[in-house]
């Protein structure tokens, strides 16, 4: 017999943890090849425009660190486990212009944003123990939660962010110095998935029950300087030391540069500094030292208003499109800044199943479900993202999810009128400034 094929089996099955076996892929790292089609118009991911992005400067912070003896020893060798003293100022100097002070000794900076997350998952969750979040939240932060088997309770959102009257009837019911309530997550500005901003009384109000119940609260603020319209909002961490805030440089200057941080108490970093040296040992130096040269030698707010002024005419672009070609069944939020968009469909409609008819029609989506706990929810909602395309292609991808949105409509109409099924008659959660909200 010809060995012209060979045969691999899983022989690693029955050993991987328990742990790996329960998690998901992320379905928006699974649209990524199907949204490099040509004739596919991609409303999924969460990506910047890193056209927009002026590759002089970058190039200037590269040869500065390059052509500096010193410098570049320092950058491509390793580095210390809670970062570069130069970078960890920098961070200090950016959080003091949203309003929050602190020294570089509560400063910890990480690879992105995302791996805080997982090392703060790693550092303070047992299987069994609670997180409770936006529900929906971001999806690969209930990734790295999901690693440590926690038990992820949900609070809608409204217009003015999480619904604190419904966290606080949840945390009555776990109960005061509960040992399995680890934390409280948190995305304040331009939530994602949801785009909506906690209100200042609302920000107030959660203080006082962290402090009450005596909780962590963990803030991601990765759009927070993304705004297009309406005043700056305080953030928690200006509000309370304790909190633990999360920032990044991936929506300011680049996500390929792996530059994240955490301000936090010292004692918090401290647990992270131990479950970080057994990850990757430290940041990537090199990424650190470029990244501290652009914000220092550069005149980043500039960039930043560019970012601002295209990305919120892309905004516009998709909230004038969904006015003009969306079904009056359909509601959706109305960010004041940030990313997305969150579309809310009765709820016979599976979003999920409908994608694949969404791409048949050349856009792509998130379904909703992929941001709640097991998939359990959302399943009549999406997620659409307008930083990346261009407000043409924007306007063009809603026109085609209409009319794949209208043709499933018609379909249950029918059924409704011959009373086959029920019309919908109240959404699961509620559902802001859009159309029907």
């Amino acid at each position: 017999m010809p060995h012209s094929a060979h045969l691999e089996f899983d022989t690693s099955h029955d050993r991987v943890a328990t742990r790996v076996k329960k998690l998901r892929s992320s379905p928006v790292r699974d649209l990524f090849s199907a949204a490099t089609r040509p004739d596919v118009i991609s409303l999924s991911g969460g990506m910047p425009d890193v056209s927009l992005i002026p590759y002089d400067a970058i190039r200037q912070a590269t040869d500065a660190v390059l052509d500096d003896d010193a410098l570049r020893a320092v950058a491509l060798q390793y580095g210390s486990t809670d970062g570069a003293p130069g970078m960890k100022q920098v961070v200090c100097d950016l959080m003091r212009d949203i309003g929050v002070r602190c020294n570089t000794e509560q400063v910890f900076l990480t690879s992105g944003a995302q791996q805080a997350l997982a090392l703060i998952a790693k550092a303070f969750l047992d299987p069994g123990d609670i997180v409770i979040t936006e529900g929906p939240t971001y999806l690969t932060a209930l990734s790295a939660f999901n690693a440590y088997e926690p038990e992820v309770i949900t609070i809608p959102f409204d217009d003015e962010g999480m619904r604190i009257d419904l966290l606080e009837e949840t945390l009555e019911r776990l109960g005061k110095g509960n040992p399995r309530l680890k934390f409280i997550y948190t995305i304040p500005n331009f939530q994602n998935p949801g785009g909506v901003t906690m209100s200042d009384a609302r920000r107030r109000r959660l203080i006082e029950l962290v402090d009450e119940y005596k909780v962590m609260l963990l803030e991601d603020d990765p759009y927070g300087r993304l705004r297009y319209e309406g005043g700056h909002q305080v953030p928690l961490k200006a509000m309370d030391s304790r909190v633990v805030y999360l920032g990044t440089i991936s929506k300011t200057m680049a996500p390929g540069l792996r530059v994240g941080w955490i301000v936090a108490p010292h004692h918090v970093l401290a647990k992270i500094n131990l479950v970080k040296q057994g990850t990757d040992l430290c940041c990537s130096s090199f990424d650190q030292a470029l990244v501290e040269h652009y914000f220092t030698d550069t005149n980043w707010q500039k960039v930043l208003q560019g970012f601002i002024k295209v990305y919120g005419e892309r905004r516009q672009a998709m909230l004038d499109a969904l006015e003009e070609f969306f079904p009056p069944e359909a509601s959706w939020t109305r960010p004041e800044g940030g990313f997305f968009v969150w579309v809310t469909l009765p709820e016979y409609v599976d979003t999920g199943s409908m994608l694949p008819e969404a791409l048949e029609a050349g856009v792509t989506y998130v379904p909703g479900d992929s941001f709640f706990p097991e998939g359990k929810m959302g399943k009549n909602c999406m997620r659409i993202n307008f930083s990346y395309e261009s407000p043409e292609n924007i306007r063009e991808a809603i026109r085609r999810l209409a009319e794949v949105i209208e043709a499933k409509l018609e379909l249950y109409r029918v059924f409704i009128e011959a009373g086959a099924i029920k019309p919908d008659e109240a959404p699961k959660l509620e559902h802001p400034k859009g159309r029907n909200a």
